[in-house]
């Protein structure tokens, strides 16, 4: 008989434990993903590129070649605000996960308290003092066990919120290095279109100065005069309008690197080189699809997300079911406060407590709806984000072959234009044309001009939104492939 009660003991015990750790969430299946196989194919896409290195293991700095843009990243990553404020929500919810993962836990504390009351004479019993007093010091120790793991659901939903959260922000960070770059790029797109103007102004002063002279000497008419003066107003205007771009793109990356530039910084940006090509690498391939899923941490916050849905499900189930808490307290208590701790003086409680809910009019029903409809609500959101990611990424391959020939042909027409724009000028000193012919072959040119300059950064905008859209950006220098290989980067939990 003395063998048996340590034995029932410990099964009691054990059979507490395993209530303890039991779930009534459903088991956690990823949704298959709603996209190919495959990225598309067909002439706007060429062949496919392989390699060793996938481009979201491509550090920034190692992407980005222009060491002046390297700087302003690393300014924005460390000053920007909204970046600043997703580190601070990442806090928080690290805070409310430890809040909630401590309700697993006893809750111990200790008080002491002391008290007098003094009573009339025909209330009191015959002997006992006027003045009672009472002294105690008292531990307490509370405990929820979590039979059918609702507070342990709640936990793991706390868990995968503060997890969503942390991948939201470096989803943040990779929205960031693409908008500084973005917009480091349009006011340089913007800056050449500026000197591009200024030239096309300077040479249309010119040609309204000469038109004016051959006016006074006859050998022009005042409709050439004015011909010239509608180029001269029109360089005019859009010189204006590109100074005033060039201080409005300048306005927007200050505000993405969060603190005013340097004056070392402010001349840096006035004198930098016209738009570049070579910014970037050309060749980004793009692997698979499903490569996505670990790689783009919006996608992991989303799966993130549709776990915490399945960890509310398991709450709302557990709520339908008693919930037992014991609370013990022990102590020493005494009538003088000199004898508090004198032998004889202990105390002790313990209060056991069950709650069966009965009837709540629905409530409890109500709420596993909810969490049931808020898991398909969150399946939907992945769903959708897998397949705006894949499209991302199709439109940024479709972009990169489609965007280089554009530019090979545009080239070919801006010399063709500046061709056709030298004729026209030397057939006009030589009197074989009038000035109308130069006119028409300088707006042709301008126009060339510009369009290529915006073609050029519509192709470098691609291919850093490609990069983005392939999970590039969240590390500063490349990942080396060794590491990549032994351990996933950036596991979903």
């Amino acid at each position: 008989m003395r063998t048996e009660r340590p034995v029932k003991k410990l099964s009691l015990l054990a059979l507490a434990g395993l209530l303890a750790g039991c779930s009534l969430a459903p088991k956690y299946e990823r949704p298959p993903a709603p996209i190919d196989a495959f990225y598309p194919s067909g002439p706007a896409y060429g062949e496919a590129e392989t390699t060793a290195q996938a481009v979201a293991d491509i550090g920034w700095r190692d992407f980005l070649r222009d060491p002046l843009l390297q700087e302003l990243v690393a300014l924005s990553l460390a000053n920007n605000r909204d970046l600043h404020k997703a580190a601070l929500n990442v806090e928080a919810a690290r805070a409310q996960y430890r809040i909630q993962r401590a309700d697993l836990l006893p809750k111990v504390g200790v008080g002491a308290d002391g008290s007098a009351q003094r009573l009339p004479a025909d209330l009191r019993q015959s002997g006992a003092p006027e003045i009672s007093r009472s002294y105690q010091v008292v531990g307490v120790v509370s405990w929820e066990i979590d039979l059918w793991g609702r507070i342990r659901s709640l936990s793991d939903q706390a868990l995968s919120a503060y997890l969503a959260l942390g991948e939201t922000r470096t989803a943040a960070e990779l929205s960031l290095v693409a908008e500084v770059t973005d917009a480091y790029l349009t006011m340089r797109a913007d800056q050449e279109l500026l000197r591009l103007t200024s030239d096309t102004l300077a040479t249309q002063k010119r040609s309204y100065e000469l038109t004016a002279q051959l006016v006074d000497a006859g050998n022009s008419t005042q409709l050439d005069l004015r011909r010239a003066e509608i180029a001269l107003r029109t360089a005019e205007a859009n010189h204006s309008a590109y100074t005033r771009q060039t201080a409005r793109d300048r306005n927007a990356l200050v505000l993405l690197l969060g603190q005013p530039l340097t004056p070392e910084l402010s001349q840096r940006l006035d004198t930098a080189t016209p738009l570049p090509d070579g910014l970037v690498p050309a060749h980004l391939p793009a692997g698979l699809p499903s490569e996505l899923l670990a790689r783009r941490p919006d996608l992991r916050a989303a799966e993130h997300r549709l776990r915490g849905a399945h960890a509310n499900i398991g709450a709302a189930r557990a709520a339908f079911f008693p919930a037992i808490s014991l609370t013990g307290a022990a102590g020493t208590a005494s009538a003088s406060l000199q004898d508090l701790f004198d032998a004889g003086s202990g105390t002790w409680s313990f209060m056991p407590r069950i709650t069966v809910p009965i009837f709540q009019g629905g409530a409890l029903q109500a709420n596993l709806d909810v969490a049931q409809v808020q898991r398909r609500i969150e399946i939907a959101n992945y769903e959708k984000s897998i397949q705006a990611a894949f499209a991302e990424v199709a439109d940024g391959l479709a972009g990169k072959r489609t965007l280089d020939e554009q530019i090979r042909s545009e080239q070919l027409l801006v010399a063709a234009s500046q061709k056709a724009y030298d004729l026209a000028k030397q057939r006009f000193q030589e009197g074989v044309d009038d000035n109308l012919t130069v006119l028409d072959a300088q707006r042709t040119l301008y126009g060339t001009q510009q369009t290529l300059v915006r073609t050029r950064l519509t192709r470098l905008s691609n291919l850093i939104h490609l990069y983005k859209a392939l999970g590039g950006g969240w590390t500063e220098h490349t990942v080396p492939l060794s590491a990549t290989v032994q351990q996933p980067a950036r596991p979903a939990e």
